[in-house]
């Protein structure tokens, strides 16, 4: 009797902690920065939305996982996935050579490009800025291109884009310079009555992916496949509309 009662609970103990790692695999966290409208930002409820968000969303569901969110300064994203503070980075993180010596990528979700906003009142010359006072977010493409290619210029780099913008209104800068997307969103929103785009995109082709740990392969393509399906079923075009007048996916 003793024995059976052993067995019983022996076989409920290994069920639960089957069931346990079952439900550790089916939710997949997410680390986004949330400061970067339209693609990841902090709604008035204090929910994390944007396209980014929104993709992870819909990958989540092609996967039948469910998606968690962890918000992440931006200067931090990468050493707190390393940390294993979440599994995935989505959060409109250009693929680039350095970037894949510390973490590895999936395909990409979308394609950037780099524009200048301006206030419309100003003399900003995009093909000439002298020795303008550029605003860029710290550690992005914008930054290290404006550094690599304006030499003369004052190139200020910002913790958050919305710090860029907040100083541009203010006459603290004469330009920013940042991703189509993001600056479409400020010129459509908060500084629609201050400041327009200048010129035309001044570095385009920048693709944007998923970012996980180092060798985790397996989650990479899993990623992979969902972002095909969301582009294929519709959802991908949904989620797209909702944000942008063009399809950002890119070639």
């Amino acid at each position: 009797m003793i024995r059976i009662k052993s067995l019983v609970s022996l076989s409920v103990l290994t069920i639960a902690l089957a069931t346990g790692a079952a439900q550790a695999q089916e939710t997949l966290k997410i680390g986004t920065e949330g400061a970067y409208p339209p693609f990841n930002y902090v709604e008035s409820n204090g929910q994390l939305g944007g396209f980014d968000v929104d993709i992870a969303k819909a990958l989540c569901e092609e996967m039948n996982v469910t998606c968690e969110f962890v918000q992440q300064d931006w200067d931090g994203i990468i050493p707190a996935l390393q940390a294993k503070r979440f599994d995935a980075v989505v959060a409109s993180m250009s693929i680039t050579d350095e970037r894949k010596q510390q973490v590895d990528f999936t395909n990409p979700y979308y394609t950037n490009s780099l524009v200048f906003v301006a206030p419309k009142d100003g003399e900003f010359d995009p093909a000439n800025p002298g020795d303008a006072s550029i605003g860029v977010q710290g550690g992005t493409i914008a930054e290290t291109y404006a550094q690599d290619t304006y030499k003369e210029a004052t190139v200020s780099p910002y913790p958050t884009q919305v710090e860029a913008w907040t100083d541009l209104q203010n006459g603290r800068l004469d330009a920013v310079l940042g991703d189509f997307g993001v600056q479409q969103g400020f010129v459509d929103g908060d500084g629609k009555d201050c400041c327009e785009f200048k010129g035309e995109s001044v570095a385009g082709g920048d693709k944007i992916g998923i970012a996980v740990r180092k060798g985790e392969t397996e989650l990479a393509e899993k990623l992979n496949s969902a972002i095909k399906a969301i582009r294929e079923n519709g959802k991908y075009k949904e989620i797209n509309d909702k944000y942008f007048k063009i399809d950002v996916y890119g070639e």
